[in-house]
């Protein structure tokens, strides 16, 4: 009896064991969870329980900077632009007195006015280049340029949607003469929205198509010109020759960069080209839809300082959006993980 009884309180703490060793396992494998919950739930939360102290010291907002500079590089922001955000950021905090219960506060309108200064750019007023043009009884002429690919064509059309819709009328001039093939996409998009568009064959000079469209504009009493270049960088002695022949006879109004959002750092690059090119005025973003982190568009502002006109979104002529500042902070931040 004593040796069935041994058993079975054998057995019994056995099964104790054994269960008490599945709780450490099943706590173990809790507690790696809520670590990795934790580390999800933001950088700027666990700081700001670790800040004991009123006046912050550089060490205490280290891990801070370090991780906005990742995250905006993440977003396709340039290391120069982290840098200065991150500068900005010290200066606002090292050695202010500030509440722990204020500090989220405080940082986020730091890094506001930081992201502020950047996008601080005079803008365009589009009315008042159009009525200029109209008093000296010509048309207004838009020229946008970027490397093929990004979208110029649709921008265009987006934008001649856009002027249309205001009132004003509209003529599409086919400079893309290089590209097999170039004007059809932008002549469909014409045809759809209902109008002209100026080309020429294959191979043309389009210094000639955008001036044939201006002289059309003009006899037919129309209020914009809007032209296609073409965007060979491969070929670039050649391109900004072209390039610059088109500004020289045309003298556009406004030189106008489409650039996509899905490239990167290479946008500087970009930017860089067709700047010494042709001087660059502004700045149209595309395919935002499928790349809404933004980071280049403070790159290129920051490092250019010109303004941004509109983001291209979607596929329709209606996905269009006049930039707006304000809005693309309070993105920026959201995705940040403020």
């Amino acid at each position: 009896m004593f040796e069935k009884l041994k058993k079975r309180i054998l057995s019994a703490v056995q099964k104790i064991a054994r269960k008490g060793e599945e709780k450490e396992k099943i706590e173990e494998k809790k507690k790696k969870v809520e670590e990795k919950v934790k580390k999800k739930k933001g950088l700027l939360k666990k700081i700001i329980k670790k800040i004991k102290v009123k006046k912050l010291k550089k060490e205490d907002i280290e891990p801070i900077i370090s991780e906005f500079k990742i995250n905006l590089i993440e977003a396709d922001a340039s290391l120069e632009v982290a840098n200065k955000i991150g500068d900005d950021l010290i200066k606002s905090l090292v050695e202010k007195e500030i509440e722990r219960k204020k500090f989220k506060e405080k940082i986020i309108k730091s890094l506001k006015e930081s992201l502020i200064e950047i996008l601080n750019i005079p803008s365009i007023d589009l009315e008042k280049i159009i009525s200029k043009a109209k008093n000296e009884d010509r048309a207004a002429t838009f020229i946008f340029f970027g490397i093929n690919g990004v979208g110029k064509s649709l921008s265009i059309a987006k934008f001649a949607n856009f002027l249309s819709k205001k009132g004003y009328r509209v003529i599409l001039a086919a400079g893309d003469t290089f590209r097999a093939a170039g004007d059809i996409q932008l002549e469909k998009y014409a045809s759809a929205l209902n109008l002209p568009v100026i080309k020429h064959k294959r191979g043309a000079d389009p210094a000639a198509v955008i001036f044939d469209a201006r002289k059309a504009a003009e006899s037919r009493k129309y209020d914009i010109v809007l032209a296609d270049t073409s965007g060979r960088i491969h070929t670039k002695r050649d391109l900004l020759d072209e390039l610059q022949k088109i500004v020289r006879v045309n003298k556009p109004d406004l030189k106008i960069l489409v650039l996509d959002s899905l490239s990167g750092n290479d946008v500087i690059n970009q930017f860089e080209f067709f700047d010494e090119a042709v001087g660059i005025d502004a700045v149209v973003f595309t395919k935002v839809d499928v790349n809404e982190k933004g980071g280049n568009i403070l790159s290129v502002c920051y490092k250019f300082k010109k303004p941004i006109l509109f983001l291209g979104k979607g596929q329709n002529f209606d996905d269009i959006e006049e930039f707006d500042s304000q809005r693309f902070i309070e993105n920026l931040i959201g995705d940040l993980k403020i």
